[in-house]
């Protein structure tokens, strides 16, 4: 089992001296070697050794994913090309992809973080880890492939897709690891109870769920289907892929892996730090990146910062879950709404399925939701008023959490679209005049 007990169960003044001084070598490399940052801390009159300590990365110049974009493709490089042996890119939905480079040395991190993890998740060299992230461009299949044999446990390469053929070398492997979107282990689930697959055929025991926003209560509707215990796994491209945080046992926010990623908690409006405990946008620099390293990264992603040691004995600040992005929360009718918030009222209920959509659409020029989940086969009825009742219920509770009224439309089973990826939980229709 690979435990990094000198990084992960350092004191806060050792972590806190280690990361200064890699990040007063991380402002070199790039002061040196980036012009674009070179640019921007000369108009800063910032120079490099104006950092002295951690602390001083307060002073340092934010980077945003359009940063990246306007310097696509490798503007943002810090080293020689010929020094970059693997490339990874987002999907660029709009304008260009971000794409990130790494040298050899980066993999290496890189690997290394994903075992920690799977440490922490009580994985053993005995275990199979089936990996259903997509491979290719995106990080999810190759940074779990290589961080998995890093380890030393078995990898099955199965990529999205297919799940009849999954679920079978999942029985028939004996697979015990499972890494995926959560959304994706659902629908697994979903396919083997419609096959009728015997429990005790199936030998999974750890799961590795991340590349969306998740909840508790999907966490325990995932752990109750597929009889396993359920991790949460972070990261993004741009910093390095899976692996920059990760749950333990305790499963009581995320370690951060913090030797190389140094996490911050800004106010999204003012970009200026939050105390300690408050919710808000996290930023990462990448402490020791070498390919690409990036400045106070602004992630979109929101949440906590959690600095007390973890019962597990690692001493790395953890993160709490992601409660939404800052760039995707609707705001309806003046008030914030987040996906995952309507996630955790719906999975209150037994008689819905964790499959739902939300419909966002502005009629004379109030803003109107509506909430499509399906009904579990079980509780669907042609009794037009036990679904009214049901119906009811949950707008009466999505009111409650919400602070607003949605309008609930109860769909048959199997009847939204499911997903092997990132799951499209928000369709936005309003036209803003």
């Amino acid at each position: 089992m690979i435990w990094n007990k000198t990084k992960e169960c350092m004191s806060r003044e050792e972590m806190r001296q280690l990361q200064g001084a890699r990040l007063r070598k991380l402002v070199d490399r790039v002061y040196h070697n980036v012009p674009f940052y070179r640019d921007k801390l000369q108009k800063m009159g910032i120079m490099p050794d104006d950092i002295r300590t951690i602390d001083d990365i307060k002073i340092l110049p934010f980077t945003t994913k359009q940063d990246l974009r306007d310097n696509y493709p490798f503007g943002l490089t810090a080293v020689q090309p010929t020094e970059i042996v693997r490339v990874h890119a987002s999907s660029g939905t709009t304008g260009n992809p971000t794409v990130v480079g790494y040298t050899r040395r980066d993999l290496s991190v890189w690997q290394e973080s994903i075992a920690r993890c799977l440490a922490a998740y009580g994985a053993t060299r005995e275990d199979t880890f089936s990996v259903a992230y997509g491979y290719g461009l995106f990080t999810g299949g190759l940074g779990l492939h290589y961080g998995v044999e890093h380890f030393g446990a078995a990898v099955v390469p199965m990529s999205s897709g297919n799940t009849d053929k999954h679920i079978r070398l999942i029985r028939d492997l004996g697979i015990t690891g499972l890494a995926c979107t959560p959304s994706y282990a659902l629908h697994l689930a979903e396919v083997m109870e419609k096959q009728g697959i015997p429990e005790e055929k199936i030998k999974l025991r750890i799961g590795a769920f991340g590349g969306e926003p998740w909840t508790e209560n999907m966490r325990k509707n995932i752990e109750s289907r597929l009889k396993l215990q359920a991790y949460n796994i972070y990261g993004l491209s741009e910093i390095m892929g899976p692996g920059v945080s990760h749950e333990c046992e305790c499963k009581n926010g995320s370690h951060i892996i913090e030797d190389h990623f140094f996490p911050e908690i800004i106010d999204p409006e003012t970009c200026q730090p939050l105390p300690e405990g408050e919710q808000g946008e996290l930023v990462f620099t990448t402490l020791t990146k070498e390919g690409m390293p990036l400045i106070r990264y602004r992630t979109k992603d929101l949440c906590s910062l959690i600095y007390s040691p973890c019962e597990c004995g690692r001493t790395s600040v953890r993160m709490t879950r992601i409660v939404g992005r800052s760039d995707d929360m609707l705001i309806i009718r003046g008030i914030n709404v987040f996906p995952s918030q309507v996630e955790s009222v719906i999975l209150q209920l037994p008689e819905f399925e964790p499959q739902y959509q939300l419909i966002v659409t502005r009629e004379n020029n109030r803003d109107n939701l509506e909430v499509q989940v399906e009904v579990r086969e079980e509780y669907y009825s042609d009794e037009i008023n036990k679904l009214v009742a049901l119906k009811n219920r949950l707008a009466h509770n999505l009111q409650s959490v919400l602070g607003i009224s949605a309008e609930v439309k109860i769909v048959e089973p199997q009847t939204l679209q499911r997903s092997v990826g990132k799951s499209q939980r928000v369709i936005d229709k309003r036209v803003l005049d």
